[in-house]
Parts: C-alpha cells; sequence; structure tokens
C-alpha cells in the first residue's frame, strides 16, 4: 500500500507542476509543444523512477529474507525508497513554487523561500 501511495504523492505533484507550468506558459505568452512535450516526459521519468525505487525496497527486501538479514534488508530498502521519494517531492513542490513566483508576481513570500533554497543549493555546490 505504500509504494501507491508513494506513487500517487508523485503523480499528483507532477500532474501540479505542468498544470501550473501550462498556466504560466498561458499567462506569459510562451506556450511552447516542445517545452511541454520534454516536460511530460520528465514527469513520466519520475514516475519510472519511483517505481523501480520501489520495486528494488521489494526486491531487497525478498533477498533479506533469502539470506536471512530480514531486519538490514528492511532498512536498506525502506532508506532507498523514501530517498528517491523525498527527493523528488522537494524537486516538484519547489518546481511548483517557481512557476506560481512567475505567475504571481505579487507573492514576495513564494520569492524569499526560494532564494533561500537558492542560497542553500549554492552552498552545497
Amino acid at each position: 500500500m505504500q509504494y501507491i501511495i508513494m506513487l500517487t504523492v508523485v503523480l499528483g505533484l507532477a500532474l501540479a507542476d505542468f498544470a501550473t507550468g501550462l498556466i504560466k506558459g498561458y499567462i506569459k505568452n510562451d506556450l511552447n509543444s516542445t517545452k511541454m512535450r520534454k516536460g511530460g516526459l520528465n514527469k513520466l521519468v519520475e514516475l519510472i523512477v519511483m517505481a523501480t525505487a520501489c520495486g528494488l525496497e521489494i526486491g531487497i527486501r525478498y533477498l533479506g529474507n533469502y539470506y536471512s538479514a530480514t531486519q538490514l534488508a528492511g532498512i536498506t530498502g525502506t532508506i532507498t525508497a523514501i530517498a528517491v521519494f523525498i527527493y523528488i517531492v522537494l524537486m516538484e513542490i519547489i518546481s511548483i513554487l517557481e512557476n506560481y513566483a512567475e505567475i504571481n508576481s505579487q507573492a514576495t513570500w513564494v520569492a524569499k523561500i526560494l532564494k533561500r533554497l537558492k542560497n542553500v543549493n549554492d552552498k552545497e555546490e
């Protein structure tokens, strides 16, 4: 069941990001079928990556049972799936906020959040 929830959350965020990108393009008179196609394919790949991480977790658990390392395999698989899930969720939320900031220039709170996230990202590099 947790896999369905993870995939549903990723799908919902991907659709929200795609929709906000579409609205942004419409408002800015910058609708481009190439950008939309690439964006749509990017969202599809995110779902494939999330499904792969969930499948990897299942596989690691079965290997753990086979090699009598159930707890270690369970922890390893869970960490893998959750790490991928968190990364994709954060990436989608940031993209949605970026779209919203461009759609609504009066949303200064969004710009502040994005600026802080960009500063953190620059420091990590």
